[in-house]
């Protein structure tokens, strides 16, 4: 008995080591609103039942990293030879979206014309930050879509609803905006560098702020304002770096 104990625990342990690498699908499409490993990749094998995320509506996209880690957990391999960041998994018998940026095709026909745009998968909070499957590409009417809604949803993902949300909506640039990383009291560190030299002081914020947003910090030691701009939660920066941090927020704040 204690052979066969032995045998299985390790068998246990070692499955997902002795699987074979498996390939991501060219054309991702799933019939039920559950999102397998089998639907996503080719020998998937025993594993092709896993649910790894859910579809709402015509499309949805998924973190390609969060994808790899779910598929290895399984006792897959997934290298993501392509480097992506996203993958779309749209609706069995629905226009094919090539990656996360693609735009479907709008269907037009005549009065009742419909058109494709972002929508959001779920209702959100004020606050709420969008992630890649809280938006869907869906059809609705014309006359519901907003004017210069967003064409990529890499511009919407990593935004803060600045209000309630209903599901089903259209995503509209007015309802988002950069997360907020300071609040007002926060105590912030503040970088000020010029000619190769940098300094850093603590002070306290007097406003809330969002990456690239101008943040007043009190000096906690001279009790002066210093006029700093956000690049991340309790990080700020003053002098020549500001204007860039201002103008290139997202850029500053990778650095």
């Amino acid at each position: 008995m204690k052979l066969v104990a032995s045998v299985i625990a390790f068998a246990l342990i070692a499955g997902p080591a002795l699987a074979g690498p498996v390939t991501l699908r060219a054309d991702i499409v799933d019939d039920d609103g559950r999102i397998t490993l089998g639907e996503l990749f080719e020998g998937a094998g025993s594993a092709s039942g896993v649910v790894i995320g859910r579809r709402a509506g015509a499309t949805a996209v998924l973190e390609a990293g969060q994808v790899q880690a779910a598929a290895r957990q399984a006792g897959l391999e997934w290298s993501n030879p392509n480097g992506l960041r996203r993958i779309v998994v749209r609706e069995g018998g629905s226009a094919p979206a090539a990656d996360a940026s693609a735009r479907p095709v709008a269907a037009t026909a005549g009065p009742g014309r419909t058109v494709e745009v972002l929508t959001y998968a779920r209702s959100l909070a004020a606050g709420d930050v969008i992630q890649p499957a809280d938006v869907v590409w869906s059809s609705v009417q014309s006359h519901m879509a907003a004017g210069g809604g967003p064409q990529d949803a890499e511009q919407v993902i990593g935004l803060s609803a600045r209000r309630a949300l209903r599901a089903g909506q259209p995503v509209s640039a007015r309802d988002l905006a950069s997360p907020q990383v300071i609040a007002r009291n926060d105590m912030v560190q503040v970088s000020y560098e010029v000619g190769g030299v940098k300094l850093t002081v603590s002070g306290r914020a007097s406003r809330n702020a969002s990456v690239g947003e101008a943040v007043p910090i009190v000096n906690a030691t001279s009790g002066r304002m210093i006029d700093a701009v956000a690049t991340g939660p309790g990080r700020a920066v003053a002098g020549p770096a500001a204007q860039y941090a201002r103008s290139a927020p997202q850029q500053f704040a990778a650095r």
